[in-house]
C-alpha cells in the first residue's frame, strides 16, 4: 500500500489562536479513513491545508507525496472535495452547477460516461436539477456537491461533514456511494459527527482533540481501549451468590443485576479469559457487546461534555 495523505507534526496558528498543535495523520491507498473530533478540534483546518487552501505554520503535509500548497492545481485534478456547507450560484440551476463543478475538475472528457454517471446519481439522490440555486434547501445544496463529486472519478475523496442536511434515506444512498468508490480503489478521508456512519464505512479512524491526534487505528485495534459488555439471564439465580461468583473473576467490573438479567464489563482484550468462567456458571442467553465508536469517542471527550453540562447557564437562578 502507498501513502495518499501524510501529515506529521502539523501546526497552524491564527494569531494567538492555535488551531493545530502537532497533528499527525496517515491515510493509505484504498482505505476509508474516519476523521473524528468536535467543532474546534482542527478537522476543517487540516482539510484546508491538505487542499492547499491554507499554509502550515509548522510540520509537513503531503497528498500523493506532493506539497499541497505548492502543487494545488495538479493535485485537485485527482481529488474530489465536499464541504459541510455548500454555497451555490443563485442564478444557475442545480444541473448547471453540477456540470460546472465537474468541468473545473476536468472530469467531463468522457461525455457519455459522465452523462450516464450524472443521470444515475440524480435518480438515486432523488434530485431535481432544474431549479435555481437560490431555491434549494441545505440538503439539496449538499446533493449538488455530492453528485458533482461522485460523477467524476477521483483517486481521493475528501469529505468534510458531507451528509450535513441530508435525511436518513439519503445518508444510506451516500453510504452506498462511498462503498462503491472504495470498491473501485479510491481513497476516502471522511470527517463526520455521525459516529454510526463512520463505524459502518471506515477501515481506520483518527480521533483528534485540541489540534492533536489522540488515537488512530482500526476499530478492532482501538476497541481494546474501552470495555466490552457481557450480559446473561439471571432469573432463578440468587443475586448475592451470583455477585460473589462474578466478583471472583479478576477482569469483571460494574456488575448490575436487574429485571432478571445480569451484566458487567470487561477490558476488551480480556474477554477470552472471562468466557470459561461463565461456562462454569452455566449462564444462559449470553450476549457479548463490543464497545462502539461512540464509546471510544466519549473516552476522549466525556470530561469535556461533563464540564459543559456543569457550566451555569447565564441568567439562570442559583
Amino acid at each position: 500500500m502507498t501513502t495518499v495523505i501524510s501529515a506529521a507534526g502539523l501546526q497552524k496558528r491564527f494569531g494567538r489562536t492555535v488551531a493545530l498543535d502537532g497533528l499527525d495523520l496517515d491515510v493509505q491507498s484504498g482505505e476509508v479513513h474516519g476523521f473524528l473530533g468536535p467543532n474546534g478540534a482542527g478537522k476543517s483546518t487540516t482539510i484546508r491545508i491538505l487542499l492547499g487552501l491554507a499554509r502550515t505554520s509548522g510540520g509537513t503535509a503531503a497528498l500523493f507525496g506532493e506539497n499541497p500548497w505548492k502543487h494545488a492545481a495538479e493535485l485537485h485534478r485527482r481529488v474530489a472535495y465536499v464541504p459541510g456547507d455548500v454555497s451555490l450560484w443563485p442564478n444557475l440551476t442545480g444541473g448547471e452547477a453540477i456540470d460546472l463543478l465537474a468541468r473545473l475538475r476536468g472530469g467531463t472528457g468522457d461525455r457519455a460516461g459522465y452523462a450516464a454517471r450524472k443521470q444515475r446519481l440524480l435518480e438515486v439522490f432523488d434530485f431535481d436539477p432544474r431549479k435555481k440555486g437560490r431555491a434549494y434547501s441545505k440538503g439539496n445544496r449538499q446533493k449538488v456537491a455530492l453528485i458533482a463529486a461522485f460523477a467524476t472519478p477521483a483517486e481521493l475523496y475528501i469529505l468534510d461533514e458531507p451528509t450535513s442536511g441530508l435525511d436518513p434515506l439519503m445518508e444510506q444512498v451516500f453510504n452506498r456511494e462511498i462503498a462503491r468508490v472504495a470498491g473501485e480503489g479510491a481513497t476516502v478521508l471522511l470527517s463526520s459527527h455521525i459516529l454510526s456512519e463512520v463505524e459502518e464505512l471506515c477501515d481506520r479512524v483518527s480521533i483528534i482533540r485540541a489540534g492533536k491526534t489522540v488515537e488512530s487505528g482500526t476499530l478492532a485495534e482501538l476497541r481494546h481501549l474501552t470495555r466490552t459488555e457481557i450480559a446473561f439471564a439471571a432469573d432463578g439465580l440468587d443475586p448475592a451468590a451470583l455477585a460473589a461468583e462474578i466478583d471472583r473473576i479478576p477482569d469483571a467490573h460494574d456488575l448490575v443485576i436487574d429485571h432478571g438479567r445480569a451484566s458487567f464489563t470487561v477490558d476488551s482484550d480480556r474477554v477470552a479469559s472471562v468466557l470459561p468462567e461463565l461456562t462454569r456458571l452455566e449462564v444462559r442467553a449470553l450476549t457479548v457487546s463490543p464497545p462502539s465508536l461512540e464509546e471510544l469517542f466519549l473516552r476522549h471527550y466525556g470530561d469535556e461534555l461533563t464540564e459543559r453540562v456543569a457550566e451555569p447557564v447565564e441568567g439562570a437562578r442559583a
